[in-house]
């Protein structure tokens, strides 16, 4: 699975610190955080008929990561919502984008790991993108990566980082696999998510959730529980093996990039028939209702 160029997004406009510019111009400095470590926070966003699905839950979870990371300053929502629709409106976006959104500590007075380093804000960058959901709804291989995810004590995962080596490196291995992504275990071998989306099985009947214990608290996987919740669907957040993965009934992974994607080979096995299966079919439905009907109108 390799995302392919947009011709609608040869001439961008990305917009950093309210500074709109073309992709080819935009630039970050070498002094940014974000660039010195990494020390950044961000969210990824969908837009549809010029509504934001979840923006609310979004902007909190980005603010809750960089309250953990100890940020000086942090924009308020109504102002990133503000730059967020000027990015929309000046490159005449309305449906099928995604926007990523990246708030770094800022730059830096020198070179330095120090945050004290920075003393002049932080950096949004608002990047808006033509893209449909980037997953094929055909069915998703995924290989079993020899990378772990952290448990909370070495690094929680509640914060929803830009450190994202553990994910590249796992991704590197599904590649030359030939898989579509990793599947990632934590260090006690239970499932925790995938290199870039929550995990999802169904057995019998009742759909199951790995905890986020190892993995972040998923916007799209929260909507899914609550679909399940609403709609009487038997559900669970569990400590889930490979093993019951491997004999599910279906798998589907969870995200904003992709929505929903039925997964249907793991580690060369094949996930029941091999095709997505009703349960996916029904939730993936549910939540076209869903990001058809709610939202925050950006544009």
């Amino acid at each position: 699975m390799l995302q392919q160029f947009h011709e609608q997004n040869r001439n961008l406009l990305v917009n950093i610190n309210g500074k709109l510019a073309h992709r080819d111009e935009a630039g970050i400095s070498p002094f940014d955080s974000v660039v010195q470590g990494g020390d950044a926070v961000w969210e990824g966003l969908r837009l549809y008929d010029g509504r934001i699905f979840r923006l609310h839950e979004h902007l909190d979870r980005l603010r809750s990561s960089a309250l953990a990371l100890a940020f000086t300053q942090i924009p308020t929502h109504e102002e990133i919502q503000e730059q967020i629709s000027r990015t929309l409106k000046a490159n005449s976006m309305t449906d099928g984008v995604h926007i990523r959104l990246t708030l770094t500590r800022g730059v830096k007075i020198t070179s330095g790991m120090d945050p004290r380093l920075n003393q002049v804000g932080p950096t949004l960058i608002v990047l808006a993108e033509h893209k449909p959901p980037v997953y094929d709804k055909g069915g998703l291989t995924l290989i079993t990566s020899s990378v772990r995810r952290f448990p909370p004590d070495c690094l929680d995962p509640k914060i929803h980082h830009n450190n994202l080596i553990q994910s590249i490196l796992a991704k590197i291995e599904a590649n030359v696999a030939g898989a579509d992504d990793a599947l990632m275990l934590d260090l006690r071998g239970f499932v925790a998510e995938t290199n870039a989306t929550h995990l999802f099985l169904v057995s019998r009947g009742e759909v199951l959730t790995p905890r986020t214990v190892a993995c972040p608290e998923g916007i799209t996987r929260a909507v899914v529980l609550e679909i399940c919740h609403q709609q009487n669907i038997p559900h669970a957040e569990r400590d889930l093996s490979l093993t019951e993965f491997y004999r599910a009934d279906e798998v589907f992974c969870t995200g904003t990039m992709g929505e929903l994607a039925a997964v249907t080979k793991i580690d060369g096995r094949s996930i029941a028939s091999g095709q997505p299966g009703p349960m996916t079919r029904r939730l993936s439905q549910l939540f076209a209702e869903r990001t058809r009907a709610e939202g925050v109108k950006v544009v």
